[in-house]
Protein backbone atom coordinates (compact mmCIF):
# COMPACT_ATOMS: atom_id res chain seq x y z
CA UNK A 1 0.00 0.00 0.00
CA UNK A 2 1.43 3.47 -0.81
CA UNK A 3 2.31 5.48 1.87
CA UNK A 4 2.70 9.50 2.02
CA UNK A 5 3.56 11.90 4.24
CA UNK A 6 1.66 15.10 4.36
CA UNK A 7 3.48 18.06 4.50
CA UNK A 8 0.81 20.49 5.60
CA UNK A 9 -0.16 18.25 8.95
CA UNK A 10 2.98 16.01 9.16
CA UNK A 11 1.03 12.78 9.11
CA UNK A 12 1.71 9.75 7.25
CA UNK A 13 -0.91 8.12 5.83
CA UNK A 14 -1.73 5.61 3.19
CA UNK A 15 -3.61 6.05 0.06
CA UNK A 16 -6.96 5.25 1.40
CA UNK A 17 -7.08 9.10 2.30
CA UNK A 18 -5.71 10.59 -0.62
CA UNK A 19 -7.25 11.45 -3.83
CA UNK A 20 -4.57 11.39 -6.76
CA UNK A 21 -4.07 14.84 -9.04
CA UNK A 22 -1.96 13.21 -12.10
CA UNK A 23 1.48 14.76 -13.21
CA UNK A 24 3.36 17.49 -10.90
CA UNK A 25 5.06 20.56 -12.79
CA UNK A 26 2.92 20.92 -15.86
CA UNK A 27 2.88 23.92 -17.54
CA UNK A 28 -0.85 25.04 -17.95
CA UNK A 29 -1.53 26.38 -21.09
CA UNK A 30 -5.80 28.03 -21.57
CA UNK A 31 -7.08 30.47 -22.94
CA UNK A 32 -4.56 32.45 -25.99
CA UNK A 33 -2.72 29.80 -26.52
CA UNK A 34 -2.56 27.61 -30.01
CA UNK A 35 -4.43 24.22 -29.79
CA UNK A 36 -1.48 22.22 -30.13
CA UNK A 37 0.01 23.79 -26.79
CA UNK A 38 -3.52 23.01 -25.11
CA UNK A 39 -4.07 19.85 -26.90
CA UNK A 40 -1.16 18.65 -24.71
CA UNK A 41 -2.07 20.47 -21.76
CA UNK A 42 -5.02 18.61 -21.67
CA UNK A 43 -3.87 14.88 -23.04
CA UNK A 44 -0.07 14.46 -23.46
CA UNK A 45 1.62 13.14 -19.90
CA UNK A 46 4.40 11.39 -19.78
CA UNK A 47 3.54 8.74 -17.58
CA UNK A 48 6.99 6.64 -16.87
CA UNK A 49 8.26 3.10 -15.86
CA UNK A 50 10.22 4.85 -12.72
CA UNK A 51 10.29 7.91 -11.03
CA UNK A 52 7.27 10.12 -11.35
CA UNK A 53 6.78 13.61 -9.71
CA UNK A 54 2.48 13.76 -9.10
CA UNK A 55 0.10 15.40 -7.04
CA UNK A 56 -2.29 14.56 -4.43
CA UNK A 57 -4.75 15.51 -2.34
CA UNK A 58 -5.28 14.94 1.44
CA UNK A 59 -8.70 14.59 1.22
CA UNK A 60 -9.76 12.92 4.27
CA UNK A 61 -6.57 14.93 6.43
CA UNK A 62 -6.23 18.98 6.11
CA UNK A 63 -7.66 18.81 2.44
CA UNK A 64 -4.67 20.52 1.10
CA UNK A 65 -2.83 19.83 -2.42
CA UNK A 66 1.13 18.22 -1.95
CA UNK A 67 3.17 16.93 -4.34
CA UNK A 68 5.58 13.65 -4.10
CA UNK A 69 8.08 12.07 -5.67
CA UNK A 70 7.49 8.27 -5.94
CA UNK A 71 8.97 4.91 -8.45
CA UNK A 72 6.16 3.88 -10.05
CA UNK A 73 7.57 0.37 -10.32
CA UNK A 74 8.28 0.17 -6.68
CA UNK A 75 5.50 2.71 -4.99
CA UNK A 76 8.96 4.01 -3.29
CA UNK A 77 8.70 7.28 -2.32
CA UNK A 78 11.57 9.89 -2.56
CA UNK A 79 9.45 12.57 -0.69
CA UNK A 80 6.67 15.16 -0.66
CA UNK A 81 6.59 18.73 -0.75
CA UNK A 82 4.25 21.68 -0.66
CA UNK A 83 2.02 21.69 -4.35
CA UNK A 84 3.29 25.59 -4.50
CA UNK A 85 6.37 24.54 -5.30
CA UNK A 86 7.63 25.22 -9.10
CA UNK A 87 10.32 22.34 -9.16
CA UNK A 88 11.04 19.35 -7.21
CA UNK A 89 13.59 20.33 -4.29
CA UNK A 90 17.31 19.45 -4.10
CA UNK A 91 16.76 17.69 -1.21
CA UNK A 92 14.17 15.37 -3.06
CA UNK A 93 16.17 15.09 -5.80
CA UNK A 94 19.49 14.23 -4.02
CA UNK A 95 17.08 11.39 -2.23
CA UNK A 96 16.33 10.23 -5.93
CA UNK A 97 19.85 10.08 -7.53
CA UNK A 98 21.40 8.45 -4.37
CA UNK A 99 18.88 5.47 -4.65
CA UNK A 100 19.14 5.81 -8.64
CA UNK A 101 22.69 6.61 -9.52
CA UNK A 102 22.56 7.55 -13.25
CA UNK A 103 19.03 9.47 -13.34
CA UNK A 104 18.13 12.34 -14.57
CA UNK A 105 15.00 14.37 -14.85
CA UNK A 106 13.49 14.73 -18.41
CA UNK A 107 11.95 17.81 -19.21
Amino acid sequence: MLTLHCPYCDVQTDETELTPGGEAHLTRHGPGSDDDAFHDYLFSRANPRGVHFERWRHGYGCGKWFLAARDTRTLEVFGTYEAQTTEPPDHILAAIRDKRPGWTRAS
